[in-house]
């Protein structure tokens, strides 16, 4: 059994292959996708994608936001930013929480402080995550 995997940025397709399984930082939680899933779309939040191939040693990659688009066949990952763990950098991962704690001072409105709050604490909690992956 095999799920056909896309992992797409702006800059490049990441990934293409059948695998066994994907797991991906939904906005809703963590879901795992298999073969034969419902079909679903949801907004990804930053956070690790964990790619099980058919063969070979697991990969991961940090997106940060996005959707997935989840057929029983298949599923792709639109990304709007995406990187092997193993190729981040982390002073551009300082540089994005730099910026959101900005956003968070700059935010005139409680629904905009609100969802830059949300954000940071997201990178925050990826930082801390891939801290721990490296």
């Amino acid at each position: 059994m095999a799920l056909k995997f896309e992992l797409v940025s702006p800059e490049r397709l990441l990934v293409s292959e059948n695998v066994e399984s994907v797991v991906i930082p939904g906005t809703e939680g963590e879901m795992t996708v298999l073969e034969r899933h419902a079909p679903t779309m949801t907004t990804i939040k930053p956070g690790v994608v964990t790619v099980k191939p058919l063969s070979g040693a697991e990969q991961k990659y940090v997106v940060f936001g996005g959707f997935a688009d989840i057929l029983p066949e298949s599923c792709t990952l639109l990304a709007e930013s995406a990187v092997a763990v193993g190729d981040i950098d982390r002073e551009d991962l300082s540089r994005r929480i730099q910026a959101a704690k900005e956003d968070v001072a700059d935010a005139q409105h409680d629904e905009a402080r609100t969802k830059a709050e949300t954000y940071l604490h997201q990178l925050m909690t990826l930082e801390g995550a891939v801290g721990v992956l490296m």
